[in-house]
């Protein structure tokens, strides 16, 4: 899949369901050290995330929003993937 310069790969999944997957201009969460946001070019990481919401705006200007108990989150490259 192609990537536009500002999105980035964003995989939201726990077992047996795909939540979100596809590209994403940022995506903002509730990390249990406090709320961060991605963007494209993100710094590789992994990181825990608390009960929250997620929220992730597309480059056409729309958002989705994802209720998570809790997660991992990596990110490398243009890629983010969540698992809850």
């Amino acid at each position: 899949m192609a990537v536009h310069p500002n999105t980035f790969h964003l995989t939201i999944a726990s077992v047996g369901e795909t939540r979100f997957d596809g590209a994403a201009v940022s995506a903002t969460l509730p990390g249990t050290s406090g709320q961060f946001t991605v963007l494209a070019h993100h710094e590789p990481f992994v990181t825990t995330l608390k009960g929250g919401t997620i929220v992730v705006r597309l480059n056409d200007g729309e958002h989705k929003e994802f209720a998570i108990e809790n997660g991992v989150l990596e990110c490398s490259r243009s890629r983010v993937v969540v698992l809850l």
